[in-house]
């Protein structure tokens, strides 16, 4: 198992590339729904926040089904951004 610092490091650099993403698209992108992408940039930090959150208060016991869970939870909230992304136009 990776050590909660390397997957706080994890979170935190995949969250700035999806920040970034999303004001690239704001900013240099015509056509993009500039409130969209400031809501979808607001989503971003609110799941860091939730998910380095969660990293650091880990279920004592079921440490296995708490990350299983955390991944499955991580990634389909990156699904939903990174489908939120393609809706900006």
């Amino acid at each position: 198992m990776a050590s909660r610092r390397n997957l706080k490091k994890n979170v935190n650099y995949i969250t700035g590339k999806l920040f970034a993403e999303c004001l690239i698209n704001s900013m240099y992108v015509p056509g993009t729904d500039k409130e969209k992408a400031e809501k979808l940039m607001g989503e971003v930090l609110k799941m860091q926040d939730e998910f380095i959150s969660r990293i650091s208060h880990t279920e004592p016991g079921n440490v296995k089904g708490f990350y299983k869970k955390f991944h499955t939870d991580f990634n389909a909230k990156l699904d939903e951004i990174i489908e939120g992304l393609g809706k900006l136009k």
